[in-house]
């Protein structure tokens, strides 16, 4: 099992979605979070002041799925996600040694 987290831009949250859906993946959680990478943020004027935002909004998104379903997973992400612009970003894939689900007590792929 691999636990497959993806920050994208927000308005991409849709898509991605339902990329997944069409490859049978449905268990999603996201978050809402912050932050920057090559970006480095931008500056914006407000009432005629200047300032700097440092962190950017995007969306988290993570997801536990069998090892057989990680490429589609990757390429569904990777293809509605993507804009060809900075900022499009990362796709980060960790190995899982155990899932339980706590209403049934099954253990394994048929707790995903």
């Amino acid at each position: 099992m691999k636990k497959v987290e993806a920050i994208i831009k927000p308005f991409k949250l849709d898509e991605v979605r339902e990329a997944l859906s069409n490859e049978g993946i449905t268990g999603l959680t996201v978050s809402e979070v912050k932050g920057f990478g090559r970006q480095k943020g931008h500056t914006e004027l407000y009432r005629g002041a200047e300032y700097v935002v440092d962190f950017l909004p995007k969306v988290k998104l993570e997801m536990v799925i069998t090892d057989d379903k990680l490429d589609s997973c990757i390429d569904a992400i990777s293809g509605a996600a993507k804009t060809g612009k900075i900022g499009d970003g990362k796709i980060f894939i960790s190995s899982v040694e155990r899932v339980i689900r706590i209403r049934t007590g099954e253990e394994g792929d048929s707790a995903i």
